[in-house]
């Protein structure tokens, strides 16, 4: 383990605080710990190690699982949450803000090291790793989760060559992941990130959202709720018409890129902001990414057109243009809402992990009987994760009468 355990006393701290905030997960560790559905299965963990993750390991833990935790992000990981749960909570983990490409995947390794039998991915890179150097590895595996969009789509390439050797199930696809985790999470965290890593006004400054998911519409509001003018640009014609109708202005990215103040991709797609958009920002743009990985930003590109590097504040680097203009990156072209900030909010949280620890349940219950693939998150659990959200915040709802459901033909819910 790669962990500094004087940190520990402060990570507990701040484990105690998120969890003040996810009652759901609370709930479902009351019944893990006493029905134990997760003893003694091997679960190798690739997330970003925050307080909330380590509200889902403990969660687990009491399950009955044996874990290994890595960071699915070299920048993401809070060094006193990691020190926490190794010291704590007897949980291996290998994990540290910072951490070089070489230590970020002799990371991955050492979570692969106990040969899991739950894969639980944030990105698939524990999976992509597994099905492209450990072959070996995946015969122990019964399955595995996926929580972001961007692992999600590499697993459904995978599975539509033929490649994905075990069931994974798309925690992310979940309603009660993306439509709260992806826009009201994303959306508050990332503004949140932002604003950290510039201590900049966004009342009055353009604002250029690209990509307009769950994740684009939640980081859109945002932006408009603190005064920004906000730009969307779309490849997807209901999307585009989607943020007409939300009252943006849609534009391709080459009549927004010299209009804008703040650039933030949301896309999960590569080289979405360029050279061509470089060159002709304003001096001062500021950029971000908000994607998984720092591919949305063409970094190589901007390397080559400023190649001198000005650190000026903690995530906020400064690139010159040959002619003097401007260029101020942020993060360093990776998630800014956990590089620069501290990611989601915990209660948000608690429904994706809820869904997460409910899906490692599913697939040790009813993993051998799966086909190697991408699948859904079982509707019953979608609901069982929002009714547990609602009693938690203490909102009932009506339920149909047996007159009303006879009418709609015996409807059930999730049908």
């Amino acid at each position: 383990m790669s962990v500094d355990a004087s940190l520990a006393p402060r990570g507990r701290d701040r484990i105690e605080w998120a969890e003040r905030a996810m009652p759901v997960l609370a709930a479902i560790r009351g019944r893990f710990a006493a029905t134990r559905p997760l003893a003694g299965v091997r679960v190798a963990a690739c997330m970003h190690v925050t307080a909330e993750t380590a509200a889902l390991m403990r969660t687990l833990a009491a399950g009955g699982a044996l874990l290994r935790l890595c960071a699915s992000n070299p920048l993401s990981t809070q060094d006193d949450v990691a020190a926490a749960l190794a010291v704590d909570d007897g949980i291996a983990v290998f994990a540290r803000a910072g951490e070089d490409r070489a230590a970020y995947f002799a990371h991955l390794e050492a979570a692969l090291a106990g040969r899991p039998q739950l894969v639980m991915d944030d990105g698939a890179d524990l999976t992509t790793l597994v099905h492209t150097t450990h072959a070996a590895l995946g015969e122990a595996v019964v399955g595995g989760t996926e929580e972001t969009t961007t692992g999600v789509t590499r697993l459904r390439a995978m599975s539509r060559e033929g490649a994905l050797r075990w069931p994974v199930i798309a925690v992310n696809d979940a309603t009660t992941k993306h439509m709260f985790d992806n826009r009201y999470g994303t959306g508050q965290s990332t503004i949140d990130g932002i604003l950290r890593a510039t201590n900049r006004l966004l009342a009055g400054a353009c604002f250029v959202v690209c990509g307009y998911g769950w994740c684009g519409r939640g980081l859109a509001a945002r932006a408009a709720g603190m005064g920004a003018r906000v730009i969307v640009t779309e490849v997807d014609p209901l999307r585009a018409l989607e943020a007409v109708m939300d009252g943006y202005q849609v534009l391709p990215i080459a009549q927004a890129a010299p209009i804008g103040d703040f650039f933030c991709t949301v896309t999960g797609n590569r080289r979405v902001i360029g050279r061509a958009e470089f060159l002709a920002m304003k001096d001062g743009a500021v950029i971000a990414n908000a994607g998984h990985f720092d591919v949305e930003l063409d970094l190589e590109a901007l390397s080559e057109l400023a190649p001198v590097r000005r650190r000026l504040r903690p995530a906020l680097d400064e690139r010159a243009l040959a002619d003097g203009r401007r260029i101020y990156l942020l993060a360093e072209g990776r998630l800014v809402n956990l590089a620069a900030a501290e990611g989601h909010p915990a209660d948000v949280m608690d429904l994706s992990f809820a869904d997460q620890a409910l899906c490692a349940e599913q697939l040790i219950v009813a993993g051998p009987a799966l086909t190697a693939g991408v699948h859904p998150v079982p509707a019953a659990i979608d609901r069982e994760v929002a009714r547990l959200k609602l009693r938690a915040l203490g909102v009932a709802i009506d339920t149909l009468t047996d007159e009303q459901r006879a009418y709609l033909g015996g409807w059930q819910l999730g049908t």
